[in-house]
């Protein structure tokens, strides 16, 4: 499953749009990184980059230039080289990147020292998102500095230098047609990994064996890496909300906590549940839960165009809170738990966070200092948890090492929301249900 090349030109075409006259925009690919000696890790493109030209090489830096009459999209890539491929597989070249990739001119990327400079002549503004590469950050100062000294020459230097973020990462917040196409089928893969883990949960399998069971599932359904680590907490491990060792055997009668997701051509899912070890919620457990349930599907309702941002997370705040007192974990009024922020003994963290290219993805919460309001396109997480550390002498020892998240992706629509990741199971009916049959 692929975005077609149609849809790299279009979002090419609609920055531009965004650019002010006689300007240009200067977007590098990411670069490879190595792991330990000649070992280097698995590349993953900059998605940035990748979300403007669909190119997955290394080495590269992309132009756009508004109005240019030679050509408006140039691309500096690798050269083709036979030996090199033979060891390290195909390079596109920059023939390849004009016929392949769509882009108007194309050159080796070791020109790029010698061309960009005069690309520069006569342009006004520079967009680029500065302090992200610093090796690159010099090279563009080396740049205008070659073209700043033939201003006497009649030489025009670009006057300003502004981040390209500002207009990138709004359009990247609001998803098309085919980005939602990519997170539903990420979130079905997703969502198939956490109940092949659920099924093949027991007590002694440890929490690794959980995490070969995703990745598997992953790699199997064309995602061959996830879009982070994979988190498999079992009893109080759940309780550390970036656990990710991933090392210990699962103890019958503890819950087991699973954050993960694929990357599906650079496209994230994100998903957590919660289910017991050995098929069967406690009382205490079960109360937990059934609370973050509570919480989760009142946020996902409540999620729709027009409701701020802060408002959802509020809105997990009061059902949490209410919920804890009612258990006894709190005991103030709810309005003086909330106000005095007790609650976050409990549950630490926001609602959710954006998603798309990246897990965390790009776009502000706040807009002229007001929480944004949500837009059809938007694709956010609603994952509301409570964490009863071990180790917490305040509450009875009967809800000491209980740990629960739940989380799905949502994709705003013009109606409410849709859920991209509702196929795993998360009542406790069905998710004992599930296990019951394996």
């Amino acid at each position: 499953m692929k975005i077609g090349l149609d849809q790299f030109v279009a979002r090419r075409a609609a920055l531009m749009a965004q650019m002010s006259p006689g300007s240009i925009a200067i977007i590098p690919s990411a670069q490879m990184k190595q792991r330990n000696s000649d070992v280097e890790y698995p590349f993953r493109q900059d998605s940035n980059f990748y979300y403007l030209t669909g190119f997955n090489e290394p080495d590269a830096v992309l132009l756009l230039m508004p109005g240019r009459t030679d050509g408006e999209s140039v691309l500096f890539c690798r050269n083709r080289d036979k030996l090199m491929e033979i060891w390290n597989g195909y390079r596109a070249g920059p023939e390849g990147a004009v016929n392949d990739y769509g882009m108007d001119e194309a050159h080796a990327i070791d020109e790029v020292d010698d061309i960009l400079p005069g690309l520069l002549n006569g342009v006004s503004r520079i967009y680029y998102s500065i302090g992200k590469d610093e090796e690159l950050d010099q090279r563009v100062r080396h740049w205008l500095n070659l073209i700043r000294a033939k201003v006497r020459q009649g030489a025009v230097a670009p006057s300003e230098l502004v981040m390209l973020d500002c207009l990138l990462h709004e359009m990247r917040l609001i998803k098309g047609d085919a980005e939602k196409e990519m997170m539903r089928r990420a979130g079905e893969i997703s969502a198939q990994g956490h109940i092949k883990a659920m099924q093949l949960c027991k007590p002694g399998v440890m929490e690794y064996q959980l995490e070969a069971e995703i990745l598997h599932h992953f790699a199997m359904n064309g995602a061959r890496q996830p879009a982070y680590s994979t988190i498999v907490g079992g009893g109080a491990n759940a309780c550390v909300l970036h656990y990710i060792e991933n090392s210990e055997p699962l103890n019958d009668g503890d819950l087991v906590l699973i954050d993960a997701g694929c990357e599906l051509d650079h496209y994230a899912g994100d998903i957590t549940r919660t289910f017991p070890v050995n098929g069967r919620f406690s009382p205490e457990q079960a109360a937990i839960y059934e609370l973050v349930l509570k919480a989760q599907k009142a946020c996902i309702e409540f999620a729709k165009p027009g409701v701020l941002w802060e408002a959802v997370h509020e809105k997990s705040v009061e059902v949490l809170t209410t919920g804890l007192i009612e258990l006894g974990l709190l005991s103030g009024t709810l309005s003086e738990e909330i106000s005095a922020g007790r609650y976050r003994d409990f549950y630490m963290h926001r609602i959710g966070h954006w998603l798309g290219m990246d897990v965390h993805d790009v776009g502000d919460y706040k807009v002229d200092g007001e929480w944004r309001p949500l837009e059809p396109g938007m694709v956010m997480t609603v994952e509301p948890g409570i964490y009863i550390a071990a180790d917490n002498e305040n509450v009875e020892p009967r809800w000491r090492g209980i740990g629960v998240r739940i989380e799905d992706d949502i994709l705003i629509t013009a109606e409410g929301n849709e859920n991209l990741t509702a196929a795993v199971p998360k009542e406790i009916a069905e998710i004992e249900a599930l296990m019951a049959a394996k």
